[in-house]
């Protein structure tokens, strides 16, 4: 049989949805895997009969086999999950917490984590190598993550190294959302893994041993945390891999105490000071929460700023009847709203755009996985290398070791 060349509307699809700027959907209530429009992006080799079960069908289905894997089996479910996943998650966390949950499990052979990959990498560094870590869709990667390749990490490492006097001592920090293989670049050459809680420890950390902090691959959490420590914003240059010296001029990397790689979570770059305003005149006395991957100007104009389990204890510590506008991940604002029937909580992004690479985990994927594991067969193992596990082990010891 001779194949067929993709139609013109399915390549525009593709094309549309392989980018992490686009909207998944405009609505969050589960629908068959073939019916979600992004699905043309995602793994494809998930057999065929997945493709039209019908919501109800796939959670039968998941249940039964989580019962017949019972306590080999865990599965984590990142905050950012839809509720359809979510709700199969034996604990919900952020993907730190996530991992060290999968690390402090005791007699099990599989975790499932539905988050994405850079997360179960993660996992898979914490766990034993004989326990397999299973990612229910290998599309479900990060682009902020994917903005820092390796190979331009490493150039750029030996451009700004070449160009600044030999006695000037850099301290690379990598947020956890990064490729396992940067964490154990980190480990290499006295650095460090942050989360977006305990940034600014790592910065004491990183100024006690260097002049310089090379700080990736979110620009927006490096800047925010510079600023709270009082480094001046013209202190801080951003490093576009794109360009020579990242873009800069000599002088400007010889001045700067931060250098910042060019990415950004897709998710939290739409918040906008804007919105934070429009919230205000709409809604009097709303208290404005964002995460710290938000943009400067947009933690500047909040009132409050910190990460996903910051956010979660502010508003369920918050008094009754109080309201509150997040800059975070919509499904994530939906269940606090849920949650907490006292309080208003609203997303100040009036789009629904939930994070388009996790969304990438559907109940379909979960139940092929999973009933692939009862039969015998571990489908999407996410394993890392030896060596990168040591050396990131390295890196992710030092946060751990942090006051």
């Amino acid at each position: 049989m001779t194949a067929t060349a993709p139609s013109s509307d399915h390549a525009t699809l593709l094309e549309l949805y392989s980018d992490p700027d686009t909207c998944p959907t405009d609505r969050l209530e589960p629908l068959p895997l073939v019916e979600e429009p992004a699905f043309v992006s995602w793994q494809q080799d998930i057999p065929r009969s997945y493709l039209g079960l019908p919501p109800e069908e796939v959670d039968q289905r998941i249940r039964a086999a989580r019962a017949a894997l019972g306590e080999r089996l865990v599965v984590l479910g990142h905050h950012y999950q839809r509720d359809e996943v979510i709700q199969y998650a034996d604990f919900t966390g952020d993907s730190f917490k996530l991992a060290q949950h999968a690390a402090d499990q005791q007699g099990i052979d599989f975790v499932l984590f539905c988050g994405v990959h850079f997360m179960a990498e993660s996992a898979d560094i914490l766990t034993p190598p004989e326990v397999s870590v299973v990612l229910p869709n290998m599309a479900a990667g990060c682009s902020m993550a994917d903005m820092a390749d390796p190979g331009d990490v490493y150039a750029a490492w030996d451009e700004m190294t070449a160009a600044l006097d030999p006695a000037t001592r850099i301290i690379p920090i990598t947020y956890m959302n990064s490729a396992a293989s940067l964490k154990g670049f980190v480990g290499k050459r006295e650095g460090i893994v942050c989360t977006s809680s305990n940034a600014p420890k790592t910065f004491e950390y990183a100024f006690e041993r260097g002049e310089k902090v090379l700080f990736f691959p979110d620009q927006h959490l490096g800047r925010n945390t510079g600023s709270e420590m009082g480094i001046p914003l013209d202190e801080m240059i951003t490093w576009d891999w794109r360009l020579p010296l990242g873009g800069n001029t000599r002088e400007q990397l010889e001045r700067a105490r931060v250098i910042l790689w060019k990415g950004h979570c897709s998710t939290h770059q739409r918040f906008s000071v804007e919105q934070i305003e429009q919230a205000r005149a709409e809604h009097p006395g709303v208290n404005v929460i964002v995460h710290p991957e938000c943009s400067w100007e947009v933690v500047q104009a909040a009132d409050a700023s910190g990460s996903t389990e910051r956010i979660i204890k502010a508003v369920n510590a918050a008094p009754a009847g109080s309201t509150w506008g997040v800059g975070t991940e919509i499904n994530l604002v939906k269940r606090l709203n849920d949650e907490n029937p006292d309080k208003s909580v609203f997303c100040l992004d009036p789009v629904v755009c939930p994070c388009s690479t996790m969304y990438r985990i559907h109940p379909a994927y979960l139940a092929w996985t999973l009933e692939g594991l009862v039969q015998g067969h571990v489908v999407n193992r996410v394993r890392v290398d030896d060596e990168t596990r040591e050396w990131s082990l390295v890196a992710l010891e030092r946060m751990l070791a942090l006051p």
